[in-house]
């Protein structure tokens, strides 16, 4: 495979058991070039294009796209990017946050239900179920918050195996799920930051609070790789991207949707006119020569 036409296979983790983040170098360019990287999106997006309608057309599978990372590392450019031309009217973007309100009553994965995609179309969760393993498990008062217990024997083990048995259920519902990591490094993360206060149109999205989490980052590490390698399946894969290189990740996250389509095997819709089809077009056809 050449090094600009498909996402590397190292990349994919279908079996998490001896995964370490460590292993995939968040500035690896994998033999890349940032000069071809557009042609390469646009080329990828306007294969997904062509796929997105027939997905829409048989409806036969949805696609959850889950997208993770640290702040900064690059969610919303990708979407921008990897997802740019395909038709808004069949993809969703969702984003989760703390649960509130009638949410804190309801199981952990009620909100998450709500919003899968339907059979025809894609998804994209940015930022997911995941965060209840991640964001919670560093903070473990939010769960306190909610009358649960987060000290209780084998606690977190059971919340990552109900998410494995979710995603395993979607995918039996024909419900492809798509989950992508985006791997950047703390030092990365700090330029970004400081790029956000050197630009008065970027301020807005910088927080005090982006400063206390990043003294969590190892904790955050930690969390991550457990969540990945407690949920890496054939099925339900992760995609762990190098994400220092914004340029990079966006093609690698462009490629990954393509894959997924492409893996469904979409054949174009049969173009052979039915007999109901062409009774309709007659119908059409008379209609147009009374109102001449």
């Amino acid at each position: 495979m050449s090094a600009e036409t498909g996402l590397p296979s190292q990349l994919r983790i279908t079996d998490g058991k001896k995964f370490r983040l460590s292993s995939i170098a968040t500035n690896d360019k994998l033999g890349r070039q940032k000069n071809s990287s557009r042609t390469r999106i646009r080329d990828c997006v306007d294969r997904m294009s062509i796929l997105q309608q027939r997905l829409a057309a048989y409806a036969t599978h949805g696609i959850l796209v889950v997208l993770q990372g640290m702040d900064t590392a690059g969610k919303d450019g990708a979407i921008r990017h990897a997802f740019s031309g395909l038709n808004p009217q069949g993809v969703h973007v969702t984003s989760f946050k703390a649960p509130v309100g009638i949410a804190t009553r309801h199981d952990d994965l009620w909100r998450i239900h709500l919003t899968v995609p339907s059979r025809g179309e894609i998804g994209i969760f940015n930022r997911s179920h995941y965060e209840d393993v991640l964001v919670e498990r560093v903070h473990p008062d939010m769960v306190r918050a909610r009358g649960l217990d987060p000290d209780l024997p084998d606690f977190w083990d059971h919340r990552l195996g109900d998410l494995r048995n979710f995603e395993s259920y979607l995918r039996r519902q024909n419900i492809i799920v798509l989950k992508l990591f985006l791997h950047i490094s703390p030092e990365e993360q700090r330029l970004r930051l400081l790029k956000r206060l050197d630009h008065p149109e970027k301020r807005w999205k910088f927080s005090p609070s982006d400063l206390k989490e990043r003294e969590f980052w190892p904790h955050y590490t930690a969390a991550y790789e457990e969540a990945i390698r407690a949920t890496a399946t054939p099925d339900a894969p992760w995609i762990v991207i190098p994400a220092d290189h914004k340029w990079l990740a966006r093609v690698l996250v462009a490629e990954a949707l393509l894959d997924t389509l492409e893996s469904l095997h979409l054949k174009e819709p049969e173009q052979k006119m039915s007999d109901a089809l062409k009774e309709a077009q007659q119908i059409l056809l008379k209609g147009a020569a009374k109102t001449v």
